[in-house]
C-alpha cells in the first residue's frame, strides 16, 4: 500500500510537460465553455497525482504511458526527455490540487462566474511547465528548502540551484553536439 501512495522520483520532464499541456487544455475549455464540470476533472487528476503519482490518473497515464516515449522518439521534442527530482513535481501538483479544490468549492457555494476566475493562475502557471519547461512549483519548492521551510533531506538536488543549473548547461550543449 505504501507503493501505491508514491510518487515517482526522478520524473520525465515529457511526461510532466505533456500533463502540463492537458491540463492547459481542459482549463480552457472549461473557461471557454463554461463547462464547470470539468472543474471537477482537474481537480480529481492533480489530487490522485499527488496522491500516487501517474497512476490512477488518466492525464498522467496518457503522460507516461504514450506520450513520453512518443516524444522520446522525436527528434523535434527529444530535449524535453530529462529526468528531474519529483518531491518539487509532487509539490506543483499539490499546488493545482488545491486551487482545483478551492475552485470546485466556490463553484458549488457561490457559482461558476467566481470559480472560474481561479483558471487563470492554473493555465499561466500550466503554460509555463508545458510550453516553457518552467515549473513555478518547482521553483517555489527550491525557496522553501533555501528558506529552511522544507528539510533540505526531502530533495537535496532541489536546494543547490547552482549545480542544477551546470547539468542543464552540460545537457544543452550535449543537445546542440547532436544536432548539428
Amino acid at each position: 500500500m505504501n507503493r501505491f501512495f508514491s510518487f515517482p522520483n526522478p520524473v520525465n520532464e515529457a511526461a510532466a510537460r505533456t500533463v502540463a499541456i492537458g491540463v492547459v487544455a481542459i482549463s480552457i475549455v472549461a473557461l471557454t465553455t463554461s463547462q464547470a464540470w470539468l472543474l471537477i476533472v482537474l481537480a480529481y487528476g492533480f489530487t490522485a497525482r499527488v496522491l500516487a503519482g501517474p497512476k490512477i490518473s488518466p492525464l498522467g497515464r496518457l503522460a507516461v504511458s504514450i506520450a513520453a516515449p512518443a516524444i522520446a522518439k522525436s527528434r523535434r521534442f527529444s530535449h524535453w526527455v530529462r529526468f528531474v527530482p519529483g518531491p518539487p513535481k509532487r509539490f506543483a501538483q499539490a499546488i493545482g490540487a488545491f486551487m482545483t479544490c478551492s475552485a470546485v468549492a466556490l463553484w458549488l457555494s457561490i457559482g461558476w462566474n467566481d470559480a472560474r476566475w481561479m483558471l487563470i493562475p492554473l493555465i499561466i502557471a500550466a503554460s509555463l511547465e508545458g510550453f516553457a519547461g518552467y515549473c513555478v512549483g518547482c521553483t517555489i519548492f527550491g525557496w522553501l528548502i533555501r528558506r529552511g521551510l522544507v528539510p533540505a533531506s526531502i530533495c537535496d538536488e532541489c536546494g543547490d540551484l547552482a549545480s542544477r543549473r551546470r547539468r542543464l548547461d552540460v545537457a544543452r550543449e550535449a543537445d546542440r553536439s547532436t544536432a548539428n
